[in-house]
């Protein structure tokens, strides 16, 4: 009886062995499937609006209680997010549908009246201030990098093409992040596009 109790304890230890390791491989399989599909994501939204789709009077309704002192001229309406030193920018079309959305860092001296923060990210949760990885891991490596100025500071815009994702989605995402030197880099603008553009 003692031998079957150790050999069913080793058979044990074994199949918890076998099992840990299938489990780890399991593991390094669904992070390889997860690294592929950030390579492939898409985006569709940014501040809660989906370009070539949405129209203006969706993104007053959002942003009224953020800026209700919206400042619009040549097809471009912009709110402030004092708080957050932020601004939403959208230009829209005759018909006053949304053709491009850019979320940016901006200087500002305004007073900070809003309660909360604005809902201006990408729909897979990128936001102004967010880290280079943080890009990197939601979106994967971009189409191609460049070397981009913004009022003197030195810049780098990684851009997105979605046209493999079908014509109904915005084709192009472009985010502009500080240049990592010394410190991580993070995102100061996202720009997300319809398929018009």
């Amino acid at each position: 009886m003692r031998s079957w109790r150790k050999g069913s304890v080793s058979l044990a230890v074994s199949i918890l062995a076998l099992a840990a390791a299938a489990s780890g491989q399991s593991a390094k399989s669904n992070a390889g499937v997860k690294k592929a599909v950030a390579q492939r994501a898409n985006e569709l939204t940014l501040a809660g609006l989906r370009p070539g789709k949405d129209a203006m009077v969706r993104a007053r309704q959002l942003n009224q209680k953020m800026d209700p002192k919206s400042s619009t001229h040549d097809k471009q309406t912009t709110w402030l997010d004092p708080c957050h030193k932020q601004l939403l920018a959208v230009d829209f079309d005759d018909e006053q549908k949304i053709q491009v959305i850019r979320a940016a860092e901006v200087p500002t001296t305004a007073d900070c009246i809003a309660v909360q923060r604005s809902a201006w990210k990408t729909g897979r949760g990128l936001r102004v201030g967010d880290s280079v990885s943080k890009l990197a891991g939601l979106y994967g490596e971009p189409d191609s990098r460049s070397p981009s100025t913004k009022g003197g500071q030195p810049l780098e815009l990684w851009y997105y093409a979605f046209d493999w994702a079908g014509a109904d989605v915005p084709q192009v995402m472009e985010v502009l992040c500080t240049v990592e030197a010394g410190q991580p880099g993070r995102v100061v603008e996202i720009t997300l596009a319809a398929p018009s553009l």
